[in-house]
């Protein structure tokens, strides 16, 4: 190439490289002001740095900086830092902060149908709601169903299938779990109701204590990796496996429409990429530490991990099946996330029972 075609080339890359970078280029000149920095903040339901729930929030929050260049700031608060942990979802839906995370079931007081959003007892697993809520219609209905609270929710990640929790006496029969006081969330904790427990809302951060001060006989939380850290096996005695209550937990990201909408078109993609691709990273981090959480939870503190009857999963099921149903109707858009999860969850048994046969 000659010199001057040369020079004239590195002067037109230059030129639409500025261009790229400022959204006000359109003359092709290039714009030297400084890029303008877009600071978030975020809020979540987790202890501050948790392991997995906690550090998935931190991650989400370092990639969106990351992929927008630094264009974003997310600056991260953990329960109680800014607002309680169950204020999460109005902290957000007001504008006093731009970003949640958390759990849909935490919000089914406002909203029946959210629960279909986290987890529903023997419902879809991770797999199988990363493909209803991604390619199956799940998402559409889940931003409608927010829409009304000033809210988009995005997948933030998901734990795989959880234990049934950690109990201080033995679960033999449908009679142990009469007046079992149990710290369960979600459509769980209504089943539980149903059978005649007692459920309880308390803040992850707040369950250790609730279990060694006796307030309560047991609790359900996630699973190895996360039950570990906060030292269940230190007030409780026996560890409990299926999780039936979140065979597969989405975890959310919150953002608050008007913030959202105010982003130009690139940093808007930027924000839903990092959620989509933080939902992948905890999935598959949840699945490579709960095998040596396990380990280390039997063969270094000795704690007892047993399976629930099949006389106790059966009884339960058979409760969820009803009360899923009931919180399909409570409105017009109820009835369509129901139909449209059972509609999916049917033809993915049907394939699980061919594809997982081995």
């Amino acid at each position: 190439m000659k010199r001057r075609n040369f020079i004239a080339a590195a002067g037109a890359a230059t030129v639409l490289t500025a261009c790229g970078q400022q959204q006000d280029c359109a003359t092709g000149e290039a714009n030297n002001k400084p890029q303008e920095t877009i600071e978030w903040n975020m809020v979540t339901t987790w202890p501050p740095g948790f392991q997995g729930l906690g550090t998935g929030a931190e991650y989400l929050a370092a990639l969106i900086g990351k992929l927008s260049n630094g264009r974003i700031t997310v600056k991260v608060f953990g329960a109680g830092e800014l607002v309680p942990a169950l204020q999460v979802f109005d902290a957000v839906s007001s504008g006093t902060v731009q970003m949640g995370h958390g759990a849909s079931y935490y919000w089914k007081g406002k909203m029946p149908a959210a629960s279909f959003f986290s987890s529903v007892p023997f419902g879809l697993n991770a797999q199988e709601m990363n493909g209803w809520l991604l390619k199956g219609g799940g998402l559409e209905l889940w931003q409608e169903l927010y829409a009304p609270f000033n809210l988009i929710p995005m997948p933030g990640g998901n734990t795989d299938i959880q234990m049934a929790g950690w109990f201080n006496k033995e679960i033999n029969s449908v009679d142990d779990l009469k007046g079992l006081k149990m710290r369960i969330p979600g459509l769980g904790g209504e089943v539980l109701k149903r059978a005649g427990g007692n459920p309880e809302l308390i803040a992850g951060g707040e369950i250790f204590s609730a279990l060694e001060m006796g307030r309560i006989d047991a609790a359900e939380f996630v699973g190895p990796y996360n039950d570990l850290a906060f030292g269940f096996y230190k007030a409780a005695k026996y560890y409990y496996y299926p999780g039936w209550q979140e065979p597969g937990t989405t975890l959310e990201a919150l953002i608050n429409k008007q913030a959202f909408e105010q982003l130009p078109a690139d940093l808007q993609d930027v924000v839903k990429t990092a959620c989509l691709t933080a939902n992948a990273d905890m999935l598959a981090e949840f699945t490579e530490k709960n095998n040596e959480a396990l380990r280390i939870l039997v063969e270094e503190h000795g704690v007892q991990v047993k399976k629930l009857p099949q006389e106790v999963l059966d009884h339960l099921e058979s409760i969820s099946e009803k009360l899923v149903e009931e919180q399909g109707q409570a409105n017009e858009l109820s009835k369509r996330i129901y139909a449209s999860y059972l509609d999916f969850k049917k033809k993915a048994n049907a394939w699980k029972q061919i594809s997982q046969s081995l």
